[in-house]
């Protein structure tokens, strides 16, 4: 059966992750952490942003997490020393960080848009918030092209949870064996395979290696500017 939709990931699969959420993530850990550098730097440490280098360990709560895993990892952490808010004020600020610094990765706009005139339908499924999908996309020129789009509480859950996946087979009136599912992490393809999505595609784009993605993906590309002249890729999906 013929692939109808293609559901992406955002943040590592359109999104540069390294440009855009690297320097946000140190601005809500110093928020977190009520202004103390020291502190700050612990969240980031134990939670997987590295504080010296900015690197980003692949599957960490910062990586692949909602926005509440993120608050819950940095409460276990902080105890009492928790902000009441602290839930609502990381969705802020990731949200006006989003608007402010998000940066696309190079050529999704012209896949995108060329995905979109040969007939797929499209969708973004993100553990970010549905405002702050909104706000990181909404200034960048491709959310219009979009059929779909849920975030950690839009009622589906949250990635690896396949509700995201199967909300857009049902919004699109098409069967998970006409999706295909791209993503730059495991939870992208967890939740594929566990909706039943013909085809599960990894990004090196994001902060895993292929290594990290190997056993859950059926096709690895760098990016998804590479999917259009793949050849496994054109093969799964059909001439269009």
């Amino acid at each position: 059966m013929a692939i109808r939709g293609i559901l992406f990931d955002k943040d590592g699969t359109l999104i540069d992750y390294q440009r855009t959420w690297v320097p946000i993530n140190r601005a809500v850990a110093y928020h977190a952490a009520g202004g103390e550098p020291a502190l700050a730097r612990e969240l980031l440490r134990r939670n997987g942003q590295d504080p010296d280098t900015d690197r980003v360990t692949p599957g960490s709560v910062l990586a692949v997490g909602s926005i509440d895993d993120i608050a819950a990892a940095f409460s276990q952490q902080l105890g009492a020393r928790t902000p009441l808010s602290l839930s609502a004020d990381i969705d802020r600020l990731y949200s006006e960080g989003g608007a402010r610094h998000a940066a696309l990765i190079a050529g999704v706009e012209a896949t995108i848009l060329e995905l979109k005139r040969r007939g797929f339908r499209l969708g973004v499924a993100s553990n970010d918030s549905a405002g702050g999908l909104l706000a990181s996309l909404g200034g960048l020129g491709i959310l219009e092209l979009f059929d779909f789009t849920a975030g950690c509480d839009s009622g589906f859950g949250g990635k690896p949870d396949p509700r995201m996946a199967l909300g857009f087979c049902r919004a699109l009136e098409i069967g998970p064996q006409e999706m295909a599912v791209v993503g730059d992490a495991r939870h992208d393809l967890v939740m594929g395979r566990a909706a039943g999505a013909a085809l599960n595609i990894g990004v090196l784009s994001g902060t895993s290696t292929r290594a990290e993605l190997e056993g859950y993906a059926d096709l690895i590309v760098g990016s998804i500017r590479d999917l259009l002249e793949c050849c496994a890729f054109k093969t799964r999906l059909g001439a269009r």
